[in-house]
This record gives C-alpha cells, sequence and structure tokens, in this order.
C-alpha cells in the first residue's frame, strides 16, 4: 500500500526549506532574474541545508541514503522559492546520483565525496541538445572508441554552470544507446560557448557546449564497460523536474488565490465571480494531482520498482500543467499579471521552459 506519511527527518528537511525559501529566496529571486544572477550567499545558504550530502552514504562522506520521495519533497520545497534558485542548487546532482546510481567503486570514491563539501562542487552535468527533435535517448552528440580511448563529438546546450566547471558529465550516443562520460574542462576540442539567452531562468548560468573530436580515456565512461541504465537516469531527472514544476506551479497558484481575496472590485473580493473562483479551482486540483503523480512514481522507485510507462505519462500532464496553472495565474491578475512587477509572468515563462529540460537537475 502506498504511503505518504513522510518520516521526521524528511519533515525537518522540508521544513528548513520552506524557511529558507520565504526568508532567502522570495527576498531576491526577482532582482536575480532582472540582473542575471543569485547572490553567493544564497546558494551558499541553500547548499548547507544538505540535501545531496544527505543521499550520499557515510562510506563517501556523506550521511545517509538516496531517496526519490525525498528528493521530490524537497525539490517542490525549494521550487516554491523560485525555480531558478532551485536548479542551480540541484543542478550538481545531476553528476552526484548517476554516479551513485550507475558508477564504478573508483568512480564513487573519486566523486562523491566531493558533494560533501561545504561549497559546490565545479562539475557539471551535459545533457540536454540544441536540437528541435532531440530525443534523449537518440542522441546527436557521439561516442566512438578508438583503442583504449573515446572520442566526442557533438553539441550541448543549457549546461548549467559550465563557465566554472572543472569537469562535464556529457551523455552522448555510444554504440547505439545513450552513455555519458566524464570529460575534463581542459580537454582539447572541448569549447564553452556564451551564456544561453532563455525564455526564462535567466537567474540561472547556462552555457553552450561543443565537442569536436574530443578524446578521453575509455575509463572515464560512466559505469565502466557496463555503462550506465539509461532509462534509470531520465526518470530520476524527471521525477525531479516534475517536482520543481509542481513547487512551483504550488507558489503560482497561492500568489492567485490570495491576490484574488484581496483584489475588491464593485464592492466585493473578485474571488466572489464564479469565473475566478472556477479558476482557482482547476488550478488547485492541477497541482494536487501532478504531485500524486510524481510522489506515486517516486514511492514506486524507492520500491525498487521500473517507473518508466509511470514517468512519461507524468512527464507528459506535468508539462502541460505547469503551463495551464500559470498562465491562470496570470488571467486571476488581469493586466497586472502581464507586468513585470509581477511574479506571474516570471513563473509563466519558466513554465515554457519543462518541456525541454530533462537532464538539467536530480534530487
Amino acid at each position: 500500500m502506498i504511503d505518504f506519511t513522510l518520516d521526521e527527518e524528511q519533515l525537518m528537511l522540508t521544513n528548513a526549506i520552506q524557511r529558507y525559501a520565504e526568508e532567502r529566496v522570495r527576498k531576491v529571486y526577482r532582482d536575480a532574474e532582472e540582473e542575471g544572477a543569485i547572490p553567493d550567499e544564497v546558494i551558499q545558504a541553500g547548499w548547507e541545508i544538505g540535501l545531496l550530502p544527505s543521499a550520499v552514504p557515510e562510506a563517501f562522506g556523506g550521511f545517509g541514503d538516496h531517496s526519490a520521495v525525498t528528493g521530490v519533497v524537497a525539490t517542490e520545497a525549494f521550487a516554491w522559492g523560485d525555480l531558478a534558485v532551485t536548479m542551480s542548487l540541484l543542478a550538481p546532482g545531476a553528476v552526484a546520483i548517476p554516479v551513485l546510481k550507475a558508477g564504478t567503486d573508483a568512480q564513487k570514491e573519486a566523486y562523491l565525496p566531493l558533494f560533501c563539501d561545504e561549497k559546490m562542487p565545479k562539475i557539471a552535468a551535459a545533457f540536454t541538445e540544441p536540437d528541435i527533435l532531440f530525443d534523449p535517448r537518440q542522441m546527436k552528440c557521439t561516442a566512438v572508441r578508438e583503442g583504449d580511448q573515446i572520442k566526442l563529438n557533438g553539441s550541448k546546450s543549457v549546461v548549467p554552470m559550465a563557465d566554472s566547471a572543472e569537469t562535464f558529465l556529457v551523455y552522448a550516443n555510444f554504440e547505439g544507446s545513450s552513455q555519458c562520460f566524464f570529460v575534463p574542462a581542459q580537454s582539447e576540442g572541448l569549447a564553452v560557448g556564451s551564456r544561453e539567452k532563455l525564455m526564462g531562468l535567466n537567474a540561472l548560468p547556462a552555457f553552450r557546449l561543443t565537442l569536436t573530436d574530443v578524446l578521453i580515456p575509455a575509463a572515464n565512461q560512466l559505469g565502466g564497460e557496463a555503462g550506465i541504465p539509461f532509462d534509470l537516469i531520465l526518470n530520476c531527472s524527471r521525477l525531479t523536474m516534475a517536482a520543481a514544476a509542481v513547487g512551483m506551479c504550488r507558489g503560482a497558484f497561492e500568489y492567485a488565490r490570495d491576490y484574488a481575496k484581496e483584489r475588491v472590485q464593485f464592492g466585493e473580493p473578485i474571488a466572489h465571480r464564479q469565473s475566478i473562483a472556477f479558476m482557482l479551482a482547476e488550478m488547485a486540483i492541477d497541482v494536487d494531482a501532478a504531485r500524486t503523480m510524481v510522489w506515486e512514481a517516486a514511492w514506486l522507485m524507492d520500491q525498487g520498482k521500473g517507473i518508466t510507462q509511470e514517468a512519461t505519462v507524468m512527464k507528459h500532464f506535468v508539462d502541460e500543467m505547469a503551463v495551464r496553472v500559470t498562465d491562470k495565474a496570470l488571467q486571476v491578475l488581469g493586466g497586472y499579471g502581464y507586468i513585470r512587477e509581477y511574479p506571474v509572468e516570471l513563473w509563466l515563462r519558466n513554465a515554457r521552459g519543462f518541456a525541454s529540460l530533462d537532464g538539467l537537475a536530480i534530487a
């Protein structure tokens, strides 16, 4: 029987994240979006909460074990504050969790302690490609074995913090399946392009990555010769991104609801009008339905079940839900919703990105 009751540690973690989101993130996220940068002290405070170290076993410097349910409830709480801050904090997990799930013993010993340090590691996952028909299971970036080396060619887009990364985990098509490889930032043929100009998430520093005949040792393949169970890694990412959408949309719903209660026209709050009340009800239903789908899939993953079907259905629903809810939030505010002084237009812009943000973060 599925049980969504959080244990004491999960409650303490989510409460700490909620306080952080309210007291730190909500005070700076709008300026961060306009200025294109998140204050360092805000990121450091979020990192010190210790979500990622809590997923790493003690043998590698952490203090727990990975739980998909813990990851999604924490991600929702972070994203309620701001999506760009959330993606910045969870981007290292897009390397750590694949290593934890599929790395060799030597790779775990080499990389996992990096994610338990006081500072965020300078490491980034390069997953998404700049292709309108991007299919994560049929990547255009290629990896070809040449003796005891691997040659990489291709382009990656929306790589977070690529300008400061010392190591990349690059996903590529290798012998017909999607695999990933550790690539040092100083590798010959690897180039970090200019910062991406995105519709939303402008506070997240994301860059284009180009690989031209980049040679690395074959031992740099994550998982060694066995490789990785790609669907497992993809499902972990989709759980995280879906949970982020739920958190952001919960924030959008609550903002629109509170605005409708306070905004008075013709002698009464606009929340009393049937059209507004119905819109708010539909938003609440959408958010709760999405959360249930996310939590169920996460619970099944923690039970060791394959969730590819659940994750695929969940992604389709959540991608559309995010746009529906944030668009309705904008409608509730009327003309004010289109003004940058109010946050709903930012949430709508961010919502449009979920359909193409596979692999950006994992919790």
